[in-house]
């Protein structure tokens, strides 16, 4: 009887310890959860017509902040008119996986271009060659940027290799355009071999 006893407390205890031991690692799946879901998405930028400067927490793990937004949104604003549209937030995501994927995240980002009324975008197909008559820029869903310190070609095939929207490359204007419209690409002025990506 007494070996029956020490033999069930025996697994009683086996039990308990594979019950603990579980359970810890389940908190501690719950607390890596829980730490990527309030993982903070930073962007650094320049405008270079404004020279202001940002550097904001623009979203905690899935979760857009809306202030952080605004502020985006007036820092791209159309510097000629001080119009401010909203900007599709998922630019903001191809932005900081960007930076990640050249091995700079978190690196500052030159803003050429951000959003721009109907009227700055006609004066700029007017004078400029290569500024579409229906650009996403004016649907506040494109940016034209550059990195310090990164090559255009290093920036435009790490944006081509991210997938998630309209990449354009201008290598004499030295930047890239990004948006989030259907997935396609383009080179202006380019020599042949910078065409398709390559």
């Amino acid at each position: 009887m007494l070996a029956v006893r020490k033999n069930n407390l025996g697994l009683w205890l086996a039990g308990a310890m594979l019950f603990l031991i579980a359970a810890s690692g389940t908190r501690g799946q719950r607390s890596g959860a829980s730490s990527t879901a309030s993982a903070e998405h930073a962007l650094q930028l320049y405008n270079t017509h404004t020279n202001e400067k940002i550097d904001v927490v623009y979203r905690r793990g899935d979760q857009y902040i809306q202030s952080a937004l605004a502020k985006l949104d007036y820092f791209l604003r159309d510097h000629n008119t001080n119009e401010v549209r909203h900007f599709d937030p998922h630019l903001y995501d191809i932005l900081s996986d960007l930076t990640a994927s050249v091995g700079r995240p978190g690196g500052e980002i030159d803003i050429v271009c951000g959003y721009r009324t109907t009227s700055t975008n006609a004066a700029l197909r007017a004078h400029t060659n290569g500024v579409a008559k229906n650009s996403l820029h004016i649907q506040a869903e494109a940016i034209d940027l550059r990195m310090p310190g990164v090559n255009t070609l290093k920036l435009r095939k790490a944006a081509l290799a991210l997938a998630r929207g309209g990449v354009g490359y201008y290598p004499h204007s030295d930047f890239i355009h990004v948006d989030t419209g259907r997935v396609r690409q383009w080179c202006f002025d380019c020599p042949a071999s910078l065409i398709n990506g390559d």
